[in-house]
């Protein structure tokens, strides 16, 4: 699969070379031919959403591929044969292709494309053993999920309608505007005749809603197993500020009014039928206070509607919603650093991990109809990750995507730990290189995850943002802190730094460097701080709060949590984390932000942001280079237009880890600071002339 890349992975290594400095260390120049240069980085394929057929048979899964004249990351389906390892890409266009779903008789595949639409994606069906794909959907804003009816003669999916007309005729009186928190379109359940499409029917007859125009915003949805039904999670409005109103409804396939079956103590989402019909599951934060860090347990409800229970009340993390078969619901979780799925019976309250071999962290996963084959996305410590199947007890990878990684050093991880100021034990990734020498004093690299709810694990994937084996292989180690509110390590840690944000996770992000330097790995005087978004958060507290680190880079970054409330998408969030609004409470919004503390700032500071980040809007970075300018202190801020809080084209994201080596190339190993990068694209990249128009 490899092959067909190799050539433009070898094109974009001269990307690359031109957006070093012109003058390198020699350590720096030896390793140049093996070590990981950006362009590489981006072009590295990864695999997601493995799917397997009804038979067990044949799995269609996602493959990445980085289109660097198109600038776009894109996304193709491949198909599998199980028996002969048989191997062959499914969609190969300008557009993605994703969320892949088999027809229940294996004959058809569904998924979700962007190709040639300028709406979003829109859902179309393709013959599994090829052929040409049928556009199923028109949708004005795309198709944000669907599920296939149990018949196979159906699709429901989810989308928003047509702008309603009295928008278009006040737009038309006097002229284009919107209403903040208002005019908004919801999304609805739609139903589509896969049968009359697919048997080539002129017309076939257009989708039809089964939720109401001026209903709540539709998030997700599940098929009742005799078709006749259909389960979805449904909240106030599309704005995701809106999400703690979410609640499980139910509708007749045939028509009818809705059903709704909760009521408060959400967000409920993520519904799922069980076999017999009887019953719904769905997530749930039940009842409490701040959901975004209580853990999401699993609850169930009558289908009729009635009482709802916790099944999930002795698991002390994130229980995500999985499927729903006759030996279980099954649920996916974290644990530490590892990742994988478990089995409850709902009846018994009984939870079993589910024994995945070799692959101690497992996400993405799907089983066979009789469920004698288990598919998924599998890695461990120092492993890349693969499509992995499990049959007959055995665990098989399907793909090889670490062969990208073949003659190049690659850094060596381990998980580990330290008590943090107040008692609170961290753990963190640190990567060594394969020659490390525990005598030897290293330059230190904290890359800080984002969330906080996220979380760093020891296995194996490309950098994007920030370099980290090309840090390694210049000799330096990577930390990369689990701190406080990170996923995997229950409720109670998730909790730590409510009203507490940046001071606790500063704390934990010191005490695993300070540990490193008792220790005598770590050289003081050359450690650096970076992160995007509450890593770039953490980042910017560091710049301010600190003196410790050598050079910082804030990707995405909030610098006043008063900015960040007052403009981002997410408000809920603040008010959650730091236990009020700013009017009510504004200590705890000078306390705990970066900027609160910038009058002794003095380390040099790279700036990054998406010019439309909602998210964490760029005034936080504006606010941050102009206070750390005034203070006199080296900063340089980078503005990517027309990205919001993800940089995700290839050009650009290599425009940031390129920004990145030159930083810390500079603060941390002395290479000239350049005025500015010089991209020296290659020819294949460059599109060419119109020639209609070329004089």
């Amino acid at each position: 699969m490899l092959d067909r890349h190799r050539g433009q992975v070898w094109a974009a290594v001269a990307v690359v070379l031109a957006l070093l400095p012109a003058s390198r260390t020699a350590a720096a120049e030896a390793a140049a031919p093996a070590v990981m240069q950006p362009a590489q980085m981006v072009a590295m394929a990864s695999v997601a959403n493995p799917r397997l057929s009804p038979d067990g048979r044949r799995l269609v899964h996602e493959q990445t591929r980085a289109d660097w004249q198109a600038n776009r990351i894109i996304t193709d389906l491949w198909i599998v044969d199980l028996a002969s390892g048989q191997t062959r890409p499914l969609t190969r266009g300008k557009g993605s292709a994703g969320e892949a779903a088999w027809s229940a008789d294996g004959r058809w595949i569904a998924y979700m494309s962007d190709a040639g639409e300028k709406d979003g994606r829109q859902l179309v069906v393709l013959p599994a053993e090829g052929g040409e794909p049928v556009t199923l959907t028109s949708a004005p804003s795309g198709v944000t999920a669907f599920r296939w009816s149990p018949d196979g003669k159906s699709i429901a999916y989810l989308a928003a309608g047509e702008r309603p007309a009295r928008l278009t005729v006040r737009d038309k009186a006097l002229g284009g505007f919107r209403i903040v928190r208002g005019d908004h379109v919801p999304v609805q359940v739609w139903l589509a005749d896969v049968s009359a499409a697919l048997s080539g029917a002129n017309p076939a007859p257009p989708p039809r809603a089964l939720t109401p125009a001026d209903g709540p915003s539709v998030t997700s949805l599940d098929f009742a197993p005799d078709g006749q039904r259909i389960a979805f999670a449904a909240q106030a409005t599309p704005e995701l500020a809106t999400g703690e109103t979410s609640e499980i409804y139910t509708v007749a396939v045939a028509g009818g009014p809705v059903q709704q079956l909760t009521r408060g103590g959400g967000p409920n989402t993520q519904p799922l039928w069980s076999p017999d019909g009887s019953w719904i599951a769905f997530a749930t934060v039940d009842g409490a206070r701040n959901s975004f860090f209580a853990n999401h347990r699993l609850a169930r409800v009558p289908a009729t509607g009635g009482a709802m229970s916790v099944l999930t009340t002795g698991f002390d993390e994130d229980a995500n919603p999985v499927a729903w078969h006759a030996d279980g619901l099954y649920f996916s979780a974290r644990a530490g650093t590892q990742a994988g799925l478990w089995r409850i019976a709902p009846d018994s309250g009984a939870i079993s991990r589910v024994d995945l071999g070799p692959a101690s962290i497992a996400t993405g996963f799907s089983r066979s109809a009789d469920g004698s084959a288990l598919a998924f996305v599998g890695s461990a410590a120092n492993q890349v990750p693969e499509i992995m199947l499990v049959t007959g007890g055995q665990t098989r990878s399907l793909t090889h995507m670490a062969d990208q990684w073949q003659g190049r050093p690659r850094s060596q991880r381990e998980v580990i730990s330290w008590t943090s100021a107040d008692g609170t034990r961290i753990e963190g990734i640190l990567q060594k290189p394969a020659d490390y020498d525990p005598a030897r004093r290293y330059p230190l690299m904290v890359i800080i995850h984002g969330g906080p709810t996220g979380i760093d694990l020891p296995d194996v994937r490309p950098d994007r943002y920030y370099p980290a084996e090309w840090f390694v292989a210049r000799g330096a180690l990577v930390l990369r802190p689990n701190y406080r509110g990170s996923a995997g390590y229950g409720a109670k840690f998730r909790a730590l730094n409510y009203r507490n944000l940046g001071l606790g996770d500063h704390q934990d992000v010191i005490a695993g460097v300070d540990m490193l330097v008792r220790q005598g790995h770590v050289d003081p005087a050359r450690v650096a701080s970076m992160g995007w978004s509450q890593g770039g958060y953490i980042s910017a507290f560091n710049t301010t709060y600190s003196t410790r680190f050598k050079a910082v880079s804030v990707g995405a970054g909030i610098s006043d949590w008063l900015t960040y409330y007052a403009n981002t998408d997410i408000t809920p969030f603040t008010r959650q984390y730091l236990g009020a609004t700013p009017w009510r409470d504004p200590d705890i919004y000078r306390r705990t932000s970066p900027i609160t503390y910038v009058n002794k700032a003095q380390t040099p500071t790279l700036i990054q942001h998406g010019s439309n980040d909602a998210r964490v809007p760029i005034a936080n970075a504006y606010e941050l280079r102009l206070a750390l300018e005034d203070r006199g202190v080296p900063v340089k801020m980078v503005v990517y237009d027309g990205f919001g809080h993800a940089i995700n084209k290839p050009r650009q994201m290599v425009a940031v880890l390129a920004e990145n080596m030159a930083w810390f190339g500079h603060h941390i190993w002395g290479d000239p600071l350049p005025a500015d990068l010089d991209p020296g694209l290659p020819a294949y990249a460059t599109p060419e002339p119109d020639k209609d128009k070329t004089p």
